[in-house]
């Protein structure tokens, strides 16, 4: 029997775990959150993907 599981509940399940536990604070827990959603290519996938980019982009400006 094949079991299916979406990766975005995998990754999310693995998040709330490291949380959870304290294995892990936060931005750890926000990166696998993120990694899921972009693994996935779920419909959150291009909102969320457009949220990464801005920041990314702002922080590159700080420097500038």
């Amino acid at each position: 029997m094949i079991l299916n599981i979406s990766a975005v509940l995998l990754f999310g399940a693995a998040s709330a775990f490291a949380v959870k536990t304290r294995s892990a604070g936060g931005g750890a827990a926000l990166v696998l959150f993120l990694f899921g959603f972009f693994t996935a290519g779920t419909g959150a996938y291009e909102p969320i993907h457009d949220v990464v980019q801005a920041c990314a982009d702002a922080l590159s400006d700080l420097g500038n």
